[in-house]
């Protein structure tokens, strides 16, 4: 499971490499599609992450959280809690460019026409839950403790 606090920036550390499905290209003509499901809403979510680590062991994703935008790497994780990822593996034959003309919006998404610039989505690699906790001091249920008194009052109805 993947914990993160909301307003943080999120690194995720995945073994992606391990269940590669496209052998035919170099690592680094590969990115992967991230999505999310809320366990209590269902609401569904895509972004690609930013690979900054890219080696045998794991590949690091970098999610900022924002707004939602698939090819911007930023998700707004409303509302918070547990949510289910799945990671899609993406390979281009040519120079990797994320973007609405370049890059599938989702896992169902093939670019047509079809070119060596455009990214196909090859399938699911990785799946886990992704927990959201609140930003400290924003929380949305907020609890005030009052400190006990040696006076006690009386009150009536008149």
């Amino acid at each position: 499971m993947i914990h993160v606090t909301y307003g943080s920036q999120h690194i995720n550390r995945l073994s992606l490499l391990e269940s590669k499905i496209n052998t035919g290209v170099p690592d680094s003509r590969l990115r992967w599609l991230f999505k999310f499901t809320n366990d209590m809403l269902g609401t569904v979510k895509y972004t690609y992450g930013v690979v900054s680590v890219l080696n045998d062991r794991y590949v690091a994703n970098r999610i900022a959280h924002g707004g939602d935008n698939v090819y911007t790497s930023t998700l707004d994780f409303k509302p918070f809690g547990y949510w289910k990822y799945e990671v899609y593996e993406v390979s281009w034959n040519d120079n990797v460019i994320i973007d609405e003309d370049h890059a599938p919006a989702n896992e169902r998404t093939v670019l047509i026409p079809a070119s060596n610039s455009k990214g196909v989505v090859m399938g699911k690699v990785h799946e886990g839950k992704f927990y959201v906790t609140e930003t400290d001091g924003q929380e949305q249920v907020q609890y005030t403790e009052h400190t006990e008194s040696t006076t006690n009052y009386l009150y009536t109805n008149n």
